[in-house]
Parts: structure tokens; sequence; C-alpha cells
């Protein structure tokens, strides 16, 4: 019995270290710039060299903030116009708001917004080594939106973005008691569950899904400290009383589409879902920039 419970363990710190943990990252020189992996990105890397070289050159503040549990996050702000509406960008799973979010900024200026891009805890300068698909992630959203508005005022129009995981994040924040300045959420390729991303992946490695997950949640218990199921995005939408935008890529392998389409279905606000053809994982954006900008201006704009 002893033998058991000890390769139990062993598994589910394993199970952890590879899903949730992430070690600090060394900071980047100036020189530096963080491409996402992939063949589907490389056509793409051009330009988001290009937006990462315009966005350093910007002007920034930077702001901060303590989460729950006593961690010190990191986000850069832009200011396209005082008083104008402020987007909270939130980056994916074992991303960073540089790398996520080129062109964000861009885009949010385009449409006359301010920006707000967040690095999530475990990356850069942002503290914590855990990541939780979204859990606590989702506690650290609320926590920003507070920060705006002592910044900012209550007033000031806030729309939450996010981009894969950091879709998920928005999604789950905006099933709780939002303050009224929050005035809609743009979700860009989210999934459904944690649980059905980590059995996907599973069976991606010719695992048995249904047998390995159970090994994922014990080890996020246990070493994460944190319920993997405490909630998901398909359950907070359905509490959601905002306008919600979702975007995703037809061509997407690793969030496949569907998934925004059950989140669609479920959400019970004012909402639109924006297939772009042939966009991969992430790529909507670069991939149809005017339409990215007129679905978001009709929008968020009426």
């Amino acid at each position: 019995m002893i033998i058991l419970t000890i390769i139990i363990l062993l598994i589910a710190y394993y199970c952890f270290h590879e899903a949730f943990y992430a070690s600090r990252r060394p900071p980047k020189v100036q020189e530096e710039f963080e491409m996402p992996p992939g063949e589907i990105y490389e056509p793409y890397h051009p330009a988001m060299r290009q937006w990462m070289k315009e966005v350093r050159a910007m002007p920034f503040e930077e702001l901060s903030i303590t989460s729950f549990d006593g961690l010190k996050l990191y986000g850069k702000y832009y200011e396209y116009k005082p008083g104008a509406p402020i987007e909270l960008m939130l980056h994916g799973y074992r991303g960073s708001a540089e790398r996520d979010l080129c062109g964000g900024v861009q885009r949010a200026f385009a449409l006359g917004h301010n920006v707000l891009i967040v690095d999530q805890r475990t990356a850069c300068k942002s503290e914590g080594k855990v990541i939780t698909f979204g859990i606590h992630e989702s506690k650290d959203c609320l926590r920003w939106i507070d920060r705006l508005a002592e910044r900012f005022g209550r007033e000031v129009p806030i729309i939450l973005t996010g981009i894969s995981m950091g879709a998920a994040t928005v999604l789950i924040a905006a099933g709780q008691e939002l303050p009224k300045n929050v005035i809609g959420v743009l979700a860009d390729c989210g999934y459904t569950t944690a649980r059905e991303m980590i059995q996907k992946t599973i069976g991606e490695m010719h695992l048995p899904p249904k047998l390995a997950y159970p090994f994922v949640k014990l080890g996020a218990r246990l070493f994460g400290r944190f319920n993997l199921e405490e909630t998901a995005p398909i359950e907070a939408i359905r509490n959601c009383k905002v306008p919600v935008l979702f975007f995703h890529g037809d061509a997407d392998d690793f969030v496949p589409c569907e998934m925004s389409r059950r989140l669609y279905e479920a959400c019970p606000t004012r909402k639109k879902l924006v297939i772009i053809p042939g966009a991969g994982h992430g790529l909507a954006y670069p991939a149809d920039p005017e339409n990215y900008l007129k679905e978001m201006r009709g929008f968020f704009h009426e």
C-alpha cells in the first residue's frame, strides 16, 4: 500500500510539473523578441516583430496589483486618449503580454481605446510559479478591474479581453458580479473547460485521457493548491450579464473552434461569434485584421 501511494504521488507530481508549474523566466534584453513557436506562426513573425518594436517605443505606465494569495503582478498601460474605454488584455497559457498580445495595443488604438496588457502570474516580471488554467487568474482579473477603477475612476468603460487561456480567464471573471463600468467581453479562441483541454492533450500524447486526468487533477490539488474543477468558462458564462464577442479561427487545431460555438450557445447575453476562415490558434487578428476591427466596432460601439 505504501509503495502504491508513493507511485500515485510521483505520477501526480509529474503531471503537476508538466501541466501547471512554471519556473521564472530570465529578463529579456531589448534586442530579443519572443515569437510563438510552430509552423503556423512563422508567416506572421515579421509582422509580430514589427508590432513589438512599435510598442516598445511607445510611452507607458507600469501598474501593479497584489493578488489574493500575495503575488505581485504587473501590467503596462498605454493611453490613446484620457477617458477612452480601457481594454484589459490577458494572454494565454505559458505566454506573455508582449508575445501573445502583440498587435493588441495597435488594434486598441485603432478603435480609440486605451489598453492595459497584463503579464499573468508566472509570466515575465509577475510573480508566481503555478498556472491554474483561469481559476486563480480570473480572481486576478477582478483585482485588475479594481486597480483600473482606483487609477482612472469608476466611470471609465472597461472591456475584458483575452486570448486562449486569457479568454477562459475573462469568461470566468465575467460570471462574477462585475462593476457597472465593465461594458463587455472579448473572448478570442477560448476553451470550454480545463478538463476538456487537458484530456484532449493527453489523448494527443497517445495516453488514456480518462485514466490519466485524475492524476493531473490530484497534482493540481496537492502541489498547486487549487481545484482544477472549481469552475469553468462554460459554467461561468451562464451567469454573465454583459455582452460577449467571440472570435475563433476555423483552422485552430489546439483549442477546437467547436468550443467557442458551445460557449456562444451557453452565453445568455447579447453576443456574437465571428469565425475567421483559415486562422490557426490565436491568429484570428493577424489573419484578418480588417474584419476583426470591423466586428469590434460594430459590437462595442453600438
